[in-house]
């Protein structure tokens, strides 16, 4: 994609023009710059309407043109500042493009969303290697390839915010969720990491871990988004009792699950108050805890 969308101003293109000012004391996030990978769909665009209408500028990357096109449309229509620029965030060369063509365009980044995720369910005796590398190249990879891409410049600026998509998922471990459970653990410590690192050399930049639980997204068909060199043609087609269980899951699902323009406002005000954890229910809390009292007193895991 081309850079859809009207230019920032000038002034915005010019970091000389910037007046410096402490990033803990702004008091909103207007005129900044927000770079939101898996930015077409789910939580990602609903980030870019939150940061939209915070009075931010946005670039949102992903890898499916269609719904990139369309979100751009759609923020532009609703007169934000936006591009599009399409991403494979498990490639590194690719997020280097996105970061190339954020600071062309607007000379500046400030929140970096590390959000695109896929999921591949099964257990470990089902699963194969394809499987894996599909989802820790978007999940693991991702983050950091964009950390990669994109802290050095935003600590020599020395303000902005890293808000790094990780999961419930990534505080406890449950049957059939290896190859999504494995890279959000992952997340979690890159971005206790990186928040301990900045904290320990002064820096600005703030980091937030998001640890969502059950949230109304596309995920659960995010294999649509897999390189072909990672599909797996040979495996069989569902069965329809297979269609209608998992029908029925994510009808159950929708009706507890949170929107993601609900989320979107957790991550706004992390943002602003500078808040490193974000989860979003509390529904996995007695997992969590069993789960550390088990490691603290040596005990084997239970389910």
């Amino acid at each position: 994609l081309e850079r859809p969308g009207p230019k920032a101003p000038a002034s915005l293109r010019n970091r000389q023009d910037r007046v410096p000012e402490s990033w803990l004391t702004v008091d909103n996030l207007r005129e900044k710059v927000a770079v939101i990978t898996g930015g077409a769909s789910g939580m990602g665009l609903a980030f870019a309407h939150r940061f939209a209408a915070a009075g931010m500028h946005l670039a949102i990357a992903d890898i499916e043109t269609p719904a990139l096109e369309s979100a751009v449309g759609e923020l532009h229509a609703a007169g934000a500042e936006v591009i599009g620029v399409r991403c494979d965030v498990s490639e590194a060369e690719s997020m280097q493009n996105v970061a190339t063509e954020v600071y062309d365009v607007y000379g500046a980044a400030h929140v970096i969303c590390l959000n695109a995720g896929v999921s591949a369910p099964g257990t470990m005796a089902e699963l194969k290697l394809i499987d894996w590398e599909g989802v820790l190249g978007v999940n693991l990879w991702g983050i950091i390839h964009g950390i990669d891409a994109f802290l050095d410049k935003i600590m020599i600026e020395d303000e902005g915010h890293f808000v790094i998509t990780t999961s419930v998922m990534g505080h406890t471990c449950y049957p059939t969720s290896g190859p999504y459970t494995a890279p959000k653990h992952a997340a979690v410590s890159i971005a206790e990491t990186l928040y301990n690192e900045l904290s320990a050399a002064g820096s600005q930049v703030g980091v937030t871990a998001l640890c969502p639980g059950l949230v109304n997204t596309q995920i659960v068909d995010s294999i649509r988004n897999r390189p072909e060199h990672l599909r797996d043609r040979a495996a069989a087609l569902p069965s329809d009792e297979d269609q209608r269980v998992r029908e029925a899951l994510l009808k159950e699902f929708a009706t507890i699950a949170l929107e993601s323009s609900e989320v979107a406002d957790l991550v706004h005000d992390a943002i602003l108050d500078d808040t490193f954890w974000v989860f979003t229910d509390n529904r996995h809390d007695e997992s969590i805890s069993r789960r550390h009292a088990e490691i603290r007193e040596r005990k084997n895991p239970s389910q």
